[in-house]
């Protein structure tokens, strides 16, 4: 993993931010649930909150001294706001929830490079998870440090996450009929092994895997074969989380954190969890 950098005070001003943020984005949710008359970069239906959140994070994340561009899976292009790091949020990942009130959350990464930016560039990476309680995940350095958010409060609750030994669940995205044959074959042995957790939010499925270990997946599809999950904004940051936590992260051959970024909202299958489920997964995409 990425070793801290000489932008450590920005990195903490960016998390600093967030957490602070965090609480605000939740209770500015209500009465913005519904829908607005356009679609984000690539091509999904945004929700008032959406726009809303991404508006809220775009201001304060910008004026931070040391913060060089802001970007983020709502707008087309990145925002330039002088020297330094690059921040790439996913504002309201799983907003798609929001009409059935049901979990999601905000996923950030912090590159020491200009955007698209590869994984080794990051220096930080995180998620908020808007469940029964607001909690907060940042990875830096070697270590994943767990938060509780209450107010203007952030509680450490774990420092030093990581995936347990014994994997129990599982959450694989995209219909089943538009699974791939060897993703479909390999499904049928985790099934057979862990217990289905699947929500309709990457963060809040992800933080199950973190939480009690074993598989998430947003596979290539029939078709979609460069899978749904953006690279930048979803791909890396839960990549380098996941693998900062001791587990492993794939796009079908090779970690997340070496992809080749070619552009700002490209797409990439998402495979990360527990290293033995990873691994199996790779060798029966081969």
């Amino acid at each position: 993993m990425m070793q801290e950098s000489a932008h450590d005070a920005t990195v903490d001003a960016v998390v600093d931010v967030i957490a602070e943020t965090a609480p605000e984005i939740r209770t500015g949710l209500v009465g913005r649930r519904g829908t607005v008359d356009e679609e984000n970069p690539s091509g999904d239906e945004q929700v008032e909150a959406d726009v809303w959140a991404d508006g809220l994070l775009e201001d304060r994340l910008s004026r931070i001294d040391g913060v060089g561009q802001y970007a983020s899976e709502e707008r087309p292009e990145v925002v330039d706001c002088g020297e330094g790091v690059a921040v790439a949020v996913d504002p309201l990942d799983g907003s798609s929830n929001l009409k059935s009130n049901n979990a999601m959350g905000t996923i950030f990464g912090v590159y020491d490079a200009e955007l698209p930016a590869r994984g080794e560039d990051l220096v930080a990476a995180g998620y908020v998870l808007y469940g029964p309680v607001t909690t907060m995940l940042v990875a830096r350095g070697d270590t994943v440090v767990e938060y509780e958010l209450s107010g203007d409060e952030r509680g450490v609750i774990e420092r030093d996450v990581t995936i347990p030994d014994d994997p129990v669940v599982y959450g694989f995205g995209g219909r089943v009929p538009d699974w791939p044959d060897d993703f479909a074959a390999y499904v049928d042995e985790v099934e057979d092994e862990l217990k289905l957790r699947y929500g309709g939010a990457m963060i809040a499925d992800v933080n199950q895997v973190v939480t009690y270990g074993g598989v998430f997946a947003y596979p290539a599809l029939d078709s979609a074969p460069n899978g749904k999950l953006r690279l930048q904004f979803e791909g890396i940051p839960i990549g380098y989380v996941i693998e900062t936590a001791g587990g492993a992260s794939s796009d079908g051959s090779q970690s997340l954190l070496s992809v080749e970024p070619t552009e700002l909202h490209q797409r990439v299958p998402v495979h990360v969890g527990s290293e033995e489920y990873v691994d199996r997964l790779e060798a029966a995409l081969d």
